[in-house]
């Protein structure tokens, strides 16, 4: 027996609020909330996010994140994230023509956009 992906949980200030920019960024839709001190979004199985509000703010990079990619042109998909919140952290390019860019969402969270180069 092998361990699945069930959830990838965000621990923040203000849930209802990151919810709303990464469903935004993803196109997932809330399934479930409790208060406003936990919400999910998208449905089992698939990709789910969770959100859970805790005391403590964001100290430090994060040890884990997520990685994306773009059906349609990356540099375009890294502007509409910007546009929703999320702030460029840094740009990496290596010389196999792949590439990606550190984003952060509203609360710091890394996550990585793929950026194929030429």
């Amino acid at each position: 027996m092998a361990l699945q992906t069930r959830m990838v949980t965000f621990d923040c200030a203000d849930p209802a609020t990151l919810a709303s920019f990464w469903a935004a960024a993803t196109g997932l839709r809330e399934s479930w909330r409790h208060e406003n001190d936990f919400l999910i979004l998208g449905e089992t199985p698939g990709l789910c996010l969770g959100f859970q509000r805790v005391p403590e703010p964001k100290t430090v990079k994060n040890r884990v994140h997520l990685d994306w990619s773009s059906d349609g042109d990356p540099a375009a998909e890294i502007d509409r994230l910007l546009d929703l919140g999320a702030t460029v952290v840094d740009r990496q390019k290596m010389p196999q023509g792949f590439g990606w860019t550190v984003l952060a969402d509203p609360a710091g969270n890394e996550f990585c956009v793929a950026t194929p180069t030429t």
